[in-house]
């Protein structure tokens, strides 16, 4: 049974940094590419970024590119959102997503606020 279990989230100011982690169990981690969405009140849902299954292909949208930075560790079954510079824009839930056998799996999601 597939899995993906996201973690921390938070309120953090403006120019702030918070890392995302997301745990997965269920598949072989390292054969899929791992992706980050988010969904902000009101919108539908974006992604953020991708990383291939050994990270060698990195890709993000262009509002994050240069503030955030995806990752994995393979041994641990687990990929990363480092998210540095926030804005409030980047208020939104985020959710962890793969793909496996033409079905998409998705995290609960955790919740991001940038405010002062």
């Amino acid at each position: 049974q597939v899995q993906l279990v996201e973690s921390g989230g938070g309120l953090v100011q403006p120019g702030g940094s918070l890392t995302l982690s997301c745990v997965a169990s269920g598949f072989t981690f390292s054969q899929l590419v791992m992706r980050w969405y988010r969904q902000a009140p009101g919108k539908e849902r974006e992604l953020v970024a991708h990383i291939s299954s050994f990270g060698s292909v990195r890709n993000y949208a262009d509002s994050v590119k240069g503030r955030f930075t995806i990752s994995r560790d393979n041994a641990k079954n687990t990929v990363y959102l480092q998210m540095n510079s926030l804005k409030p824009e980047d208020t939104a839930v985020y959710y962890c997503n793969t793909n496996l056998y033409d079905s998409n799996y998705w995290g609960q999601g955790t919740q991001v606020t940038v405010s002062s």
